[in-house]
């Protein structure tokens, strides 16, 4: 076996391909470059370019080095490639510190209190009750399902949104398209999860939107494109949403000017939500590798014509 990487966001001979060629001392690792011969077997990829694909069509397995997998499948790819993604490898645990710190930051109205300090106010205001703001996790794979448990740390209201139905326990589970609208009726804030495919892009527009009770808060840690932004801006300004916390955006980075930068309800953050950390993504893309060599069954793999 021979491995290409392509990471763009890392320079050849970088900690990524140091510590995977410790991982597999007995597999060849190379950085991708343009015209390398046609002489391998998978790829470690992270944002590749259309090239690497057109140049290597005997690929086997592309190996995306992190969750999220929709930018490559909007690619042209072999049609009997094999794609897998990572598996957790420590996002999980980072995305249910991200939405429980947004959660509570909401809950006890500590951006209110914050405006208050700048102002030299002290003005304690009324405790919520938590029954009174059910959580909907909008995507129960193993990230959300994590966020899930997270959150019910806390004595929250769960309840979870998926595909096709799951039980978790403690939460309140809906499954299917006939189950969406009231998943969303019976949620306050909506935390996004759900990858981004052709059924799920824009999915949460103006009209589920407003399904979801007053005074509420959208939290998507997910993909910018699965949120109608000018739709968001909508239900924020006329009062129906209190607040929104935006890990990720239709176009990033975000460009100058945008209206998300300066809107007094939105807290943004530059898509670091959960950031892949190698250590732990090293051990997984070894582990894969073996498995491969051994001829088994490949973990994480990606269905392409769902899109995750």
């Amino acid at each position: 076996m021979k491995i290409l990487l392509c990471n763009r966001a890392e320079r050849p001979g970088s900690a990524w391909q140091r510590e995977l060629q410790a991982a597999l001392p007995a597999v060849p690792i190379d950085p991708w470059q343009p015209g390398m011969a046609a002489e391998y077997d998978w790829a470690l990829v992270w944002n590749p370019p259309q090239q690497l694909f057109d140049e290597q069509p005997q690929l086997k397995v592309a190996f995306n080095l992190g969750a999220g997998v929709d930018k490559l499948l909007s690619l042209r790819l072999p049609p009997a490639l094999q794609v897998l993604r990572l598996q957790d490898a420590g996002m999980a645990v980072q995305m249910a510190e991200y939405v429980c710190h947004a959660l509570i930051d909401f809950f006890r109205q500590l951006g209110v209190y914050r405006a208050q300090q700048r102002q030299g106010l002290w003005q304690p205001h009324a405790a919520r009750e938590r029954r009174a703001y059910p959580v909907g996790i909008l995507g129960l794979g193993v990230l959300g399902t994590r966020v899930a448990r997270a959150v019910q740390a806390f004595d929250f209201p769960v309840l979870g949104w998926s595909r096709t139905p799951r039980a978790v326990a403690g939460v309140r589970c809906f499954a299917g398209a006939g189950e969406l609208d009231a998943f969303l009726a019976a949620s306050r804030v909506l935390v996004c999860l759900l990858p981004l495919t052709a059924t799920t892009r824009g999915l949460v527009d103006r009209a589920r939107l407003r399904c979801l009770q007053p005074g509420g808060c959208l939290i998507n840690i997910a993909r910018g494109d699965l949120v109608v932004e000018d739709d968001l801006r909508a239900v924020l300004d006329d009062g129906h949403l209190a607040a929104a916390v935006l890990d990720v955006m239709a176009e990033e980075p975000l460009p100058a000017g945008h209206w998300l930068w300066s809107h007094p309800k939105v807290t943004l953050t530059p898509h670091i939500s959960a950031m892949t950390l190698r250590r732990e993504a090293v051990a997984q893309i070894a582990q894969a590798v073996q498995t491969g060599l051994r001829g088994e069954a490949l973990p994480g793999l990606v269905d392409r014509a769902r899109g995750y």
